[in-house]
């Protein structure tokens, strides 16, 4: 397991109105590098700086993800997830290994 793995992950939504996992550094820092150049300001050059900063040295990486979570608030993309989601739940599988 990466040592830069998040204690949990955070859930945001993608353009697509998907929901996307960022569960480490590298999902984080790969998904504010994707971030539309437009819609980029303050909050995100504070998440981008902390992510970069956790990367690169001993800043903690608790406070990169809570960075990463207050840009995700602040662009309104944030998801709260408060039951699991289909792909977090284990289910009933065959001998395929797929699901019944």
């Amino acid at each position: 397991m990466s040592d830069r793995m998040f204690d949990s992950p955070v859930f945001v939504k993608s353009g697509n109105s998907l929901i996307e996992e960022i569960a480490c550094l590298e999902d984080a820092l790969e998904f504010l590098y994707e971030w539309p150049k437009h819609r980029r300001g303050t909050i995100y050059e504070t998440a981008l700086c902390a992510c970069q900063r956790a990367f690169d040295s001993n800043y903690p990486l608790h406070a990169a993800r809570q960075a990463f979570c207050s840009f995700a608030k602040s662009a309104n993309i944030l998801e709260e997830v408060s039951v699991p989601l289909p792909w977090m739940v284990g289910g009933k599988t065959g001998a395929s290994g797929l699901g019944a």
